[in-house]
């Protein structure tokens, strides 16, 4: 199966506060987009499964441009993925990137836990969507629950998927919502 890559891009940002004082350290976080030919568009095909297999290497690639753009994998402490589908394709042409964009991120940053969260839309060129971001390691972790919105001006055109990847180091600036913290992360199951 061929998913042609049109463009790539990255979107980076630091947060220094939001509104309280500015932290000691700002949340760093970045986006992927991979803007890509949708080989099932306009048409209904019943077995879609084998097609992630050929995401994987995009996926990777993806993953290694995100680590490095954020300085490395040390401190990455949160991630997320999303895809965003032409009008000629169908959400379940979305669902693709579950497997290929979440094993590729946990491939690459080694003993993570948690599952990566997604989002996924059927939208035009310029279609915003937001990625959700979640700890590596424990999905309960309230303090890194975020998302990252992000578009492409032209894509995804009808016949083309935007694959997106997300990754951040830190907890949102000024969390005080409560409940587990990073540092009490036990590990054991992806929860807590």
């Amino acid at each position: 199966m061929t998913f042609r890559l049109r463009k790539l891009i990255l979107v980076q940002d630091e947060i220094h506060h939001d509104g309280g004082s500015d932290t000691a350290v700002p949340r760093r976080r970045a986006a992927v987009l991979a803007v890509v030919a949708n080989p099932f568009a306009g048409r209904y095909v019943e077995d879609l499964q084998p097609a992630m297999e050929d995401l994987k290497p995009l996926a990777l690639m993806m993953g290694k441009k995100l680590i490095a753009a954020l300085g490395g994998p040390d401190g990455i402490d949160a991630y997320g993925k999303g895809a965003l589908v032409g009008i000629n394709g169908e959400l379940e042409h979305g669902a693709l990137w579950h497997a290929p964009g979440g094993y590729g991120m946990r491939a690459l940053l080694g003993e993570t836990k948690a599952i990566v969260p997604s989002s996924k839309k059927v939208g035009v060129a310029g279609t915003t969507i937001d990625l959700p971001l979640a700890h590596i390691n424990a999905a309960y972790v309230r303090s890194h629950f975020d998302t990252m919105t992000v578009m492409v001006p032209d894509g995804p055109k009808p016949d083309e998927i935007v694959f997106a990847l997300c990754m951040a180091r830190g907890p949102r600036v000024h969390s005080r919502m409560g409940g587990l913290e990073a540092h009490q992360i036990k590990g054991e199951d992806g929860l807590r």
